[in-house]
């Protein structure tokens, strides 16, 4: 693999990653395999960006690669490009709220006392 491979597959793996986990797809097809997919196994990684980009830079990998090392050192490599890109271009999180406590004044205890 030349080095120039690697950012075209990075973005290759960030693209098919990006559009199982949060695009509807043309006609919603996108949203019905994920319906479809359910809450197994493929359902659940396809509700998780850093779960998917796993497997879907195996056949960039393997594609990429050109010999079993390299592809096996490309498998994370990839991989963690896309989460990159995916951090990149994602909107900031929203601000969480703040819980401030404040403290309490002292009570008075009025007890009354039996002799």
């Amino acid at each position: 693999m030349t080095l120039a491979w690697f950012p075209i597959a990075v973005l290759g793996v960030w693209r098919i990653t990006h559009l199982l986990v949060a695009e509807d797809g043309p006609a919603d097809v996108v949203v019905r395999i994920r319906r479809a997919a359910g809450s197994g196994l493929i359902g659940t990684a396809l509700d998780c960006f850093y779960c998917l980009s796993l497997w879907i830079a195996v056949p960039f990998a393997i594609v990429t690669g050109g010999n079993w090392l390299e592809r096996a050192l490309l498998w994370p490599a990839l991989s963690g490009g896309a989460i990159i890109v995916e951090r990149l271009t994602a909107p900031p999180p929203a601000t969480p709220a703040v819980y401030i406590e404040h403290e309490q004044p002292e009570r008075e205890v009025n007890a009354v006392v039996k002799s």
